[in-house]
């Protein structure tokens, strides 16, 4: 019988998508999460916390291949570097991990902690792969949503985002889950890079909606970054093909039909 794969943080919005990708392909997956939940159609769930060192044990317990998704607004390294602590003694062999294009290059806590959660990968003597992604379109639309329900729209003068389908994203971790290892691999990223104003403009358009929009600046050294294009990678990257518009109709369709 063929070693399950384990996959952390595989309720979210990316793992949702990457479980029964594995399961079409012939694997049994465990899910590690912090609700417990009843095992059911080749997929097992073990109760656990990385950032609590709960569960992490049982959950490594005869796997040869972690997808490791899960991630919160900090501890990324921290709770990496838990599971790598567990996953060496158990012998696991392959570690896949998504990061965030610009880890290294925008001053922030939370990209701080996801270029510390690559470090620990890369030192940890276990087989990896490591894929940076742009921001997925479901989060750019949370984040605008938000934004454009404010009376007036603040837009962060320099800011580009090049958002990626997360559906494209989650096929790729599939991939790389059933390959070799493969190192860092090339970053993923939305067909369009996008001005922070446009991405706004679009949304109002497909929900016919105004709003008034005010400029303001990010400050200090992220605000430089930002504006440097640090978060973007425009060579070398896979493009992904859903674009920022075709989502939005998506969406809006769905949420029509949905009443």
């Amino acid at each position: 019988m063929a070693a399950p794969i384990l996959v952390t943080g595989g309720t979210g919005t990316l793992g949702r998508q990457v479980v029964p990708l594995l399961r079409a392909a012939g694997g049994d997956v465990r899910v590690l999460s912090r609700t417990p939940r009843t095992s059911a159609g080749g997929v097992e769930y073990v109760a656990g916390d990385l950032l609590a060192g709960t569960g992490i044990e049982q959950a490594v317990s005869g796997v040869e291949v972690v997808v490791h998704l899960a991630g919160g607004p900090k501890g990324d390294d921290e709770a990496t570097a838990a599971l790598v602590a567990a996953a060496r003694p158990a012998g696991v062999r392959h570690i896949v991990l998504i990061s965030v294009i610009g880890a290294d290059a925008v001053p922030l806590g939370y990209l701080r902690a996801k270029q510390g959660a690559e470090t620990v990968l890369m030192e940890s003597g276990i087989g990896f792969s490591i894929v940076r992604a742009a921001q997925f379109h479901d989060l750019t639309l949370k984040m605008v949503r938000g934004m454009t329900r404010l009376p007036v729209v603040p837009i962060p003068g320099g800011l580009r985002l090049q958002p990626v389908d997360s559906g494209e994203v989650a096929d790729r971790i599939a991939e790389l889950a059933l390959e070799a290892p493969a190192g860092r691999v090339a970053d993923l990223a939305g067909p369009r890079v996008h001005p922070f104003r446009e991405l706004v403009d679009l949304y109002l358009t497909a929900h016919g909606k105004h709003r008034p929009k005010l400029p303001v600046r990010i400050p200090g050294r992220a605000g430089r970054a930002y504006r440097d294009g640090a978060n973007l990678t425009l060579a070398g990257a896979t493009v992904g093909r859903r674009t920022w518009e075709e989502f939005l109709a998506e969406d809006r369709m769905a949420r029509d039909l949905a009443g």
